[in-house]
């Protein structure tokens, strides 16, 4: 059975895999050499860098059909740490980094990704649409007309060649615009931006390289700033990105494994002179729209991506930037989740608050990780907020007995803590209080303070309170942090009043 599923993940969708993964890595060459320059390196540092990572998560990533690579996001953390430190310290950082996410993948923190709720995931996919996008203005302003010509020609054959009969589902679309934007810029000698342009490519291949820094406690208090978010920026969207692909595919993935992976693959980048990176969302979105799904693509993407800077570079510095620049809008286009207008109106104000402040966040400070945390902290606000509402206290009175019977139902927790107290009638004389609790539930030690001080403020007027119907986890926590029955301890609760 895992035979056969190895042999899907590779050798299940060969001829689409194959094509895809020369999409790609056309696709990632001037992002590759883009992100250097962002970091301040030699194009061949994300070129390398590119390869090792896209290669290496072939083989051992989570996630089949999932682009990695040199990326921005993890190009601007570098900036200050390469202007400050140079290159052989990133590269240091670099090992430090895959090494922090290999221990990530071994403590399980990918199953955290079940805390990130759906509009956190749409408002990251908006947000990284807008960024790509954003990305490709500086090709398109101070230009002349012909790269705005040869553009939209771009995308028209994009998206009107897959209606030709037969030949337009076999071959990808973007493949056959890179291929006739490149003859037409060739025929008719247009003077426009080239790949060429963006930076002088790779002539050989990389080598294994140590870096050349002291193995000291200095050099670790210099990397390790760097190196921690790296890793998170880099797992997060790695994460997102699985997520994503898990949706267009319809298929699931290894959260913890894609962590190890993505550290191995650091560790492998960083030996070879690379940079460090993560998962593209863009690149694998053109991956799985060219067809690509098993593994191959990925690992063909790599290595195809090496085999043409080097040995076919004076072919490859000749694709005008225009023919990539229509490739990523069609990314951009194709990842925005459209939905979510339509969703604005029928989802809860909360959601759309969540989804909204994720793409502000990101948008506005490039930060995926900042972006996906205050998402996530707004998800989690709002949803105490919520629970807190459907907790209520209903009471009775038995005149018989002289005896109120408080009935506690729902969760109570830090948010509903203070309606749990003003539920309580602290000034009526009764014999005898019995506060029933077979529905509800104490979480966090504000609740046990909150019943701490109901009771002991009841039995401040006279009298007997008891408590019925804990469950098992709910005393646990009572019977460890409550003092309510702890005579020494009921003067520090109260304050000594």
């Amino acid at each position: 059975m895992l035979l056969l599923s190895k042999k899907q993940d590779w050798l299940g969708n060969t001829r689409a895999d194959i094509l895809a993964g020369l999409v790609v890595a056309l696709a990632l060459i001037p992002e590759a050499i883009a992100f250097s320059i962002i970091a301040g390196v030699d194009p061949k540092v994300g070129l390398y860098a590119s390869f090792c990572i896209a290669v290496t998560t072939a083989i051992v990533g989570g996630r089949a059909g999932m682009i990695s690579a040199a990326t921005g996001a993890m190009a601007l953390l570098m900036v200050t740490l390469v202007k400050e430190h140079g290159l052989e310290y990133l590269l240091a950082t670099t090992l430090l980094t895959g090494a922090i996410q290999i221990i990530a993948g071994y403590l399980k923190l990918g199953s955290l990704m079940r805390f990130v709720s759906r509009s956190v995931v749409t408002g990251f996919v908006n947000a990284l649409a807008i960024l790509i996008f954003m990305a490709q203005l500086p090709e398109l302003t101070n230009v002349t007309w012909h790269v705005y010509v040869m553009t939209l020609s771009g995308l028209g054959i994009i998206y009107l060649f897959p209606l030709i009969p037969v030949i337009g589902k076999s071959i990808p679309s973007p493949l056959v615009c890179i291929i006739v934007l490149t003859a037409i810029a060739l025929m008719v000698k247009l003077d426009i931006r080239t790949v060429g342009d963006m930076g002088e490519l790779p002539d050989t291949l990389p080598v294994f390289l140590w870096p050349d820094v002291p193995l000291t406690m200095e050099t670790l208090k210099i990397i390790f700033p760097y190196a921690v978010p790296l890793a998170i920026v880099g797992l997060l969207e790695s994460l997102m990105t699985a997520t994503i692909v898990d949706d267009l595919t319809d298929t699931d993935s290894d959260k913890n494994r894609e962590c190890k992976g993505q550290g191995i693959a650091n560790i492998g980048s960083g030996l070879m002179g690379g940079m460090a990176g993560c998962a593209m969302i863009g690149q694998s979105v053109i991956n799985i729209k060219s067809g690509g799904r098993g593994r191959l693509s990925t690992l063909l993407a790599g290595i195809l991506l090496l085999i043409m800077v080097v040995f076919l570079d004076d072919w490859i510095s000749r694709i005008p930037m225009a023919a990539l620049v229509a490739v990523m809008i069609m990314v951009s286009i194709g990842t925005f989740n459209w939905g979510s207008f339509r969703d604005l109106k029928e989802h809860p104000l909360s959601s759309n608050l969540v989804m909204i402040m994720t793409v502000l966040v990101v948008v506005w400070t490039h930060n995926l990780a900042l972006g996906v945390f205050v998402g996530v902290l707004l998800a989690s606000l709002f949803f105490a907020n919520k629970i807190s509402h459907l907790m209520y206290v209903e009471s009775e009175y038995d005149e018989d007995s002289d005896t109120r019977t408080y009935h506690v139902v729902g969760q109570v927790f830090f948010s509903s803590a203070d309606k749990f107290i003003a539920a309580f009638d602290f000034k009526e004389a009764v014999e005898k209080i019995v506060i029933d609790l077979n529905r509800a539930h104490f979480w966090d030690i504000t609740s046990v303070s909150s019943l701490d001080k109901a009771v002991i403020k009841l039995r401040r007027q006279g009298a007997e309170v008891e408590l019925i119907g804990l469950n098992e986890a709910s005393s646990t926590i009572i019977d460890r942090f409550g003092v309510h029955d702890k005579p020494e301890e009921i003067e520090k609760i109260m304050g000594g009043h």
